[in-house]
């Protein structure tokens, strides 16, 4: 019920006889069960991704954003909740007020333990400041990162004091030029509460040396995990973001890090939000990698090209860069990131899509495909795996040229 009420915003949204044809199959589908119950399944996501492909070749940009919506909610990538109120889907009504209750509820505990953490701060240091005594805070603040539940005493949390001075330090060692870690901040909370590494790293030559052994395994691990959900025929866009959440690596050493926010603009929602190395925000755009719907190629006067599955992508890529260029001043003020320069990568396919087109061919289709976009870069999956297992000073499973296509890596 809730999907249909956002589909009846969306259908009021459009100008065009054929997207509102496709809208009209998806409510046809919808009630298509003689119990009366609103029906389900892949048909009603392959329908939808119909109605959003109308909308995008007739150029209704903002239906495509809300159809997107759409697919997100019957996927289970937006919550129910977040949905509703999102599109006031329920605005004549009162709106939870168990969530309100929760969220108050926990506030006033904060608040209550706040007071008298205070108050004992004061007794037994009369002359603090006020400024003392916020400082007291934001020190206890940055300790509870490394909060404990102690093995002998089921039921109580304990906050060592002053372990987040130990970490600060250990990170500021990592972010130094001596040592290559890719997440310096995570690194320095997991070895804080490791005596044995933190002993390791006393002897600086050979803590260095086992950081750095340490880190190449973690990434090589992540690398052969990510590769067999890209190869697997049944993998969707969900599988392959779990896959690739915490390795921005994999992307090059361009980036800093991702990007807290993945809603910058109403209506979208992007993959993978990455930070440049100049503050400008890239993001990546995941599609289906071995179970993409639809060719990743075909031919065109005797020439392979794009097929429709990579223009609708790069359609996509294009309306998320330009909902950020007319939200930057925004995104700048209330978030800290820079969406003027903002670029975006498309992660599409596989070349075992294709088993009797050589390799070689299909990076070529794509490369010259790339050649005439300003913003926005399109990727096989493969081509990515291939690009960050050569970072690690490997080789990939098989050469460009001589890879059997469609074969899963043999290891």
């Amino acid at each position: 019920m809730t999907l249909e009420w956002q589909l009846r915003q969306v259908a009021s949204e459009t100008d065009y006889e054929a997207v509102s044809s496709a809208l009209t199959a998806v409510f046809t589908y919808l009630h298509s069960l003689a119990s009366g119950r609103r029906r389900q399944g892949k048909e009603l996501v392959r329908l939808l991704e119909t109605a959003r492909g109308a909308a995008a070749g007739v150029g209704e940009w903002q239906v495509v954003r809300l159809l997107q919506d759409s697919l997100d909610y019957a996927e289970g990538r937006i919550l129910q909740q977040d949905f509703a109120e999102r599109y006031r889907l329920f605005q004549d009504g009162t709106r939870s007020e168990r969530n309100r209750d929760f969220i108050a509820s926990s506030l006033r505990a904060m608040h209550e333990w706040m007071v008298t953490a205070c108050a004992a701060f004061l007794r037994d240091h009369p002359g603090a400041s006020a400024e003392e005594t916020l400082e007291h805070f934001r020190r206890q603040g940055r300790d509870a990162a490394f909060l404990r539940a102690p093995e002998g005493q089921p039921g109580r949390y304990v906050i060592p004091r002053g372990m987040s001075e130990t970490s600060l330090w250990l990170e500021r060692l990592l972010r130094s030029d001596r040592i290559e870690v890719w997440d310096p901040a995570e690194a320095a909370r997991e070895i804080v509460s490791s005596p044995k590494a933190l002993a390791l790293l006393a002897a600086d030559h050979a803590g260095q040396l086992v950081l750095r052994a340490d880190e190449l395994r973690r990434r090589s691990a992540g690398l052969d995990t990510l590769r067999a959900v890209v190869e697997d025929p049944l993998a969707r866009e969900g599988d392959l973001q779990r896959g690739l959440e915490g390795q921005h690596w994999i992307f090059g050493g361009r980036f800093v890090g991702e990007a807290a926010h993945r809603r910058l603009v109403p209506g979208d929602e992007v993959d993978i939000p990455l930070i440049r190395g100049d503050g400008a925000l890239h993001i990546i755009e995941l599609k289906r990698a071995m179970s993409l719907k639809g060719p990743l190629i075909k031919k065109h006067r005797n020439a392979w090209v794009p097929a429709a599955s990579v223009h609708e992508a790069v359609g996509q890529a294009v309306n998320y860069l330009t909902g950020l260029d007319e939200h930057r001043d925004r995104i700048r003020e209330e978030l800290g990131i820079e969406v003027r320069r903002a670029s975006a990568l498309v992660l599409i396919g596989h070349p075992g899509l294709h088993p009797h087109v050589p390799e070689t061919e299909i990076n070529e289709a794509l490369r010259t495909f790339n050649s005439h976009l300003t913003r926005v870069e399109v990727l096989t999956y493969k081509d990515l795996l291939d690009n960050a297992e050569r970072s690690l000073g490997g080789e990939p499973p098989f050469g460009d040229a001589e890879q059997p296509q469609g074969k899963p890596r043999e290891r």
